[in-house]
C-alpha cells in the first residue's frame, strides 16, 4: 500500500508519503525523526495527551543519537505510558516532506503493550494523561487524514490476525 497526501500543520503545507514496508528499507535522503506506536492493551488502543501541544496522539517521539527506530519505540512507550512492549511489528512509514524540502521519516509500529504500574509522568514533562479507548473513536481525539487513517486500520487487520495466532 502506497498513499500520497498534502496537510496542513501550523500554517505551513507538507506533503506526506506513506509505505506500508520496514522503515529501515530505502532511507535515500531521509533524516530520521520520529516514532509512533499503534499501541493496543487487550482490544483498546493507548493514546496520549500532550500539555504543551494540547494534543492527543499516538505514543512516541523523537530518536536519541544511535538509536534505531526498534529501539526508540520500546523507549518511548515506557516513558510516556509507563508501559512495556511485549510484542511489535513494524506498519511502515510516511516521508513528510517540510517546506523548506526537508524529508523527515517517521515509522509507524503496531504494538501490543501492557503496564509496568500505574502512569506518573512522562520524564520530558510533555505527556500529562494517558487513554485506553475504542480504536474506531481515534478520530474524536486526533485527524492525521487518509495516512492517518490506514496506518490505523492497518494496525487493526494486524491486531485481528495477531490474536489468531
Amino acid at each position: 500500500m502506497e498513499l500520497r497526501s498534502t496537510f496542513e500543520y501550523d500554517g505551513q503545507t507538507y506533503h506526506g508519503h506513506y509505505v506500508e514496508i520496514d522503515p529501515d528499507v530505502d532511507i535515500g535522503k531521509t533524516v530520521k525523526m520520529s516514532v509512533r506506536g499503534v499501541c493496543f492493551y487487550g482490544d483498546k488502543i493507548v493514546i496520549v495527551y500532550d500539555s504543551k501541544k494540547k494534543k492527543w496522539s499516538l505514543p512516541g517521539g523523537g530518536m536519541e543519537s544511535g538509536e534505531t527506530y526498534r529501539q526508540a519505540i520500546v523507549r518511548e512507550i515506557k516513558e510516556e505510558t509507563n508501559m512495556r512492549v511485549v510484542h511489535e511489528e513494524w506498519i511502515g512509514y510516511q516521508d513528510v516532506t517540510c517546506p523548506d524540502g526537508k524529508v523527515l521519516r517517521q515509522p509507524r509500529c503496531f504494538c501490543i503493550v501492557e503496564p509496568f504500574g500505574d502512569f506518573a509522568a512522562d520524564p520530558d514533562g510533555d505527556i500529562t494523561e494517558i487513554k485506553l479507548i475504542e480504536p474506531l473513536d481515534y478520530s474524536a481525539y486526533f485527524d492525521w487524514g487518509e495516512i492517518g487513517n490506514r496506518t490505523i486500520q492497518k494496525a487493526m487487520e494486524m491486531r485481528a490476525g495477531h490474536t489468531k495466532k
